[in-house]
């Protein structure tokens, strides 16, 4: 649960949203996404880091306007390989739109929560 008194008291700790984003978007760095890769109990591979960086640039080329539904075709077309979504998911088993999106640091499409669309929650 998000603790607003810890991040008033610790200005120096990353600030979060209360669904556990990043609050701003400049703070992002391939650290930081190490840092929530591994809270999300994730280890970071060359395939992990270009489904990463393509959800970043697509964010920031096309801002919020896109629908999960184009990010989740565009991401199983470039990363799905022959397994599409099977192989998606073992990057990604907390689902391949959502917990990619909060290692990128970038927020999840509208509907991203939706279990048709890359959550398991």
């Amino acid at each position: 649960m998000y603790d607003i008194n810890k991040s008033i008291l610790d200005e120096g700790a990353v600030q979060r949203d209360p669904e556990g984003y990043l609050a701003d978007l400049p703070e992002w760095s391939e650290a930081i996404a190490l840092e929530l890769a591994r809270a999300e109990g994730i280890t970071m591979t060359e395939e992990h880091w270009q489904v990463v960086r393509f959800l970043r640039d697509r964010y920031r080329d096309n801002g919020p306007n896109c629908t999960v539904t184009e990010i989740v075709h565009d991401v199983q077309d470039r990363f799905g390989y022959t397994d599409g979504r099977r192989h998606l998911y073992q990057l990604f088993p907390g689902g391949p739109i959502v917990q990619a999106s909060r290692i990128a640091g970038i927020p999840v499409p509208a509907y991203g929560t939706d279990p048709h669309f890359g959550s398991v929650h």
